[in-house]
């Protein structure tokens, strides 16, 4: 398999737009726990202001990143090239590492969904999440357009309940959708700390098809374009819907994913049974969507970083028809298969924190490859100077910085412990495989 290339497909731009929305959107579900904690006005303008200082800065350096680098591997080969093999390696190991853990939660919150309807016992719950891994497995093995086709058909069903409940909410709201600003005895800053979190956490996932754009034919222009218009959509997708909730729907302080007035139950009360039962598909073809693009994102980092000789050579075994890092791909799903066993607390922690690291340096790799490498040929360049790049860049580093701390003792430990494993690794891979000094002529050109 040594000689076999990764096998690369013509994509519609449309496509390219539907798997980086489906990576980092998939609807406005989760947003209904940012209400109660941070109100209602507090959540709205969270929700429209975190674009422009977090999500939008990541989004249009990937954009240019990915359009001056569009090969396998994505946002790990931009920080190899902008800091070197050692930080290269730890942006992906800490996000791969932050993928395992984040796609099997969206299998528990897809059989969560079900299980509310069928009232399945833990067994039959396993198994059907099971189900469900083994269908996406092969559909990544199938190839990045499978992956690609099936992130337009769920993402177009989780769309056309969120539209059609905001149209109805929008032309019924008795209810002030801004009012109160903030909880009774909570000041400013309280409430957007406890909102802060999972609204990076939503805008979030830019980074994830640039991994698979060695595999995307004309990735250069494809990506860019369609990561500006999944900006806007995010944006929409998440204030809208929001609003017309509150507006139609008031009761803020009953906001809730469980246990309380979700997207789902909201639709019902707006729409009807019919309009609840299709954002309950909705929801569960949001985590899907998300499953199987986050499978084929974690599965091509260790796919590159073994032909860099700093992962075991079985995770670059390509399959002999489809031509896609099957074992890569394998080798995750049967994690995932374990991981859906667990409580995920503790490690949506370590997830979080390993995700912050990354995207940190994801921002820094871009203000350093305008610096060392200034004439780099970028279709698409941010239009600022590399002055201009950086002062929209820090923001989005301090927001980061402070996300870090502000979760207790116990997300800081978890994620240093997960952190603290990147070294670790680092030196074990490097010593039993070699690094780049190591690797062979066609992988080390690929970050050239």
């Amino acid at each position: 398999m040594e000689g076999q290339q990764i096998k690369k497909v013509p994509m519609k731009l449309t496509t390219v737009f539907f798997i980086i929305f489906a990576t980092s959107c998939g609807g406005a579900f989760g947003i209904e726990d940012i209400i109660p904690a941070s109100g209602p006005g507090m959540t709205i303008l969270i929700l429209l202001i975190l674009p422009f200082l977090w999500g939008n800065p990541i989004g249009l350096v990937c954009a240019e990143l990915g359009s001056a680098m569009p090969v396998e591997g994505g946002f790990y080969k931009w920080c190899q090239r902008a800091l070197g093999e050692f930080w290269g390696f730890q942006a992906g190991w800490w996000r791969t590492l932050s993928l395992y853990v984040d796609s099997s939660v969206y299998v528990v919150l897809t059989v969560g969904y079900i299980s509310t309807f069928l009232n399945l016992n833990t067994f039959t719950t396993w198994l059907l999440g099971f189900i469900i891994i083994c269908i996406f497995t092969y559909v990544n093995i199938a190839g990045i357009e499978v992956v690609g086709w099936v992130s337009v058909v769920l993402s177009i069903i989780v769309l056309i309940p969120f539209i059609a409940f905001t149209a109805i909410g929008l032309s019924h709201m008795p209810y002030n959708p801004f009012s109160p600003l903030v909880p009774d005895g909570q000041t400013i800053s309280q409430s957007i700390g406890l909102g802060l979190a999972i609204s990076m956490w939503m805008y979030a996932g830019y980074e994830s098809v640039g991994t698979m754009a060695g595999e995307i034919e004309g990735a250069d222009k494809l990506i860019p374009k369609g990561m500006l218009m999944a900006l806007v959509a995010m944006i929409l997708a998440y204030v809208l819907p929001t609003i017309a909730g509150l507006g139609a729907i008031g009761q803020w302080t009953n906001w809730a994913v469980s246990d309380g007035i979700s997207f789902v139950q909201a639709g019902k009360m707006v729409g009807g049974s019919i309009l609840g039962v299709a954002m309950l598909a909705g929801a569960i073809s949001s985590n899907c969507a998300l499953f199987s693009d986050y499978l084929a994102s974690a599965s091509r980092t260790p796919y590159v970083m073994a032909e860099d000789n700093l992962m075991p050579k079985f995770f670059k075994t390509l399959h002999k028809k489809y031509g896609t890092p099957y074992i890569s791909i394998i080798i995750m799903a049967v994690l995932d298969c374990v991981l859906i066993l667990n409580s995920f607390s503790g490690l949506i922690v370590i997830d979080v924190f390993l995700l912050m690291f990354s995207y940190i340096m994801i921002l820094i790799s871009a203000i350093v490859l305008r610096v060392k490498e200034p004439d780099m040929p970028r279709p698409f360049r941010i239009p600022v100077g590399t002055i201009g790049l950086s002062i929209m860049c820090i923001p989005a580093i301090i927001i980061a910085v402070i996300a870090l701390f502000t979760n207790g003792t116990d997300y800081i430990i978890g994620g240093l412990i997960g952190a603290a494993s990147g070294p670790v690794a680092y030196f074990i891979f490097k010593k039993i495989y070699g690094g780049m000094d190591r690797a062979l002529p066609d992988s080390k050109n690929i970050s050239n």
